[in-house]
């Protein structure tokens, strides 16, 4: 990798650590954590899924320990929400926003990751899953939420599976750029937020169970 490149994908970490970290928050808020509790979330859903990718690629220490950087979105996060939460009022629908964001964000940088490590490309995509998504499921996890990866009346390892697809076909073809990255990007965000606001979903493990909470309207959600 180029230099350049290097910065590049830094940065497009600390900003998917960020839009993590701020759903981590968030979620404090709604539990009623105190600020202490509300850091440590945010740095659970911001730092855990780099932290999974590091330790996978055997890189060294994952970078969350050796770049103080990363421990910057977390505390900022954090402060944030708390001065900023008592005039929010649809936060359900900015925890998704913000969630969402880092989805897409941390799809495309644990594919990155991955391939420039010389992994093959189902393995890339693999790891770049696990990067998106294992933030989230630490965060529900500890705040004792049903983790969105296995909601089943929601989509949150497909949009992410489809991020690291596309990076992955963009990469091998000499085609990843700003531009294409930005695209993956928003495609990623567009697909978990619409999916959630439309309650598309995948079947069910075994055909013929019901799908409980759902009434087939299909209609959004705050």
């Amino acid at each position: 990798m180029t230099f350049p490149f290097d910065i590049a994908l830094v940065w497009l970490d600390l900003a998917g650590v960020f839009f993590f970290a701020v759903s981590g928050s968030l979620l404090a808020a709604r539990k009623q954590f105190d600020i202490i509790g509300s850091v440590l979330l945010a740095s659970v859903v911001s730092l855990g899924g780099g932290v999974i990718r590091d330790i996978i690629l055997n890189s060294g220490p994952p970078a969350a320990f050796t770049n103080p950087a990363y421990l910057a979105p977390p505390v900022l996060a954090a402060f944030l929400v708390y001065f900023l939460f008592s005039s929010v009022q649809r936060y359900t629908s900015l925890l998704i926003l913000f969630d969402a964001g880092g989805l897409a964000l941390f799809c495309i940088t644990g594919t990155l990751k991955a391939l420039s490590a010389g992994m093959n490309p189902i393995a890339a995509i693999l790891l770049g899953v696990t990067t998106a998504v294992g933030g989230g499921l630490l965060r529900d996890i500890t705040a004792n939420e049903v983790p969105q990866l296995f909601d089943p009346k929601d989509l949150y390892a497909l949009p992410a599976f489809t991020g690291a697809s596309l990076t992955t076909v963009l990469w091998i073809s000499g085609t990843f750029n700003a531009v294409t990255a930005c695209a993956v990007a928003g495609v990623v965000f567009a697909f978990r937020v619409v999916a959630w606001r439309r309650s598309w979903h995948v079947p069910l493990a075994v055909r013929g169970w019901h799908r409980l909470g759902l009434d087939g309207s299909g209609g959004g959600r705050d």
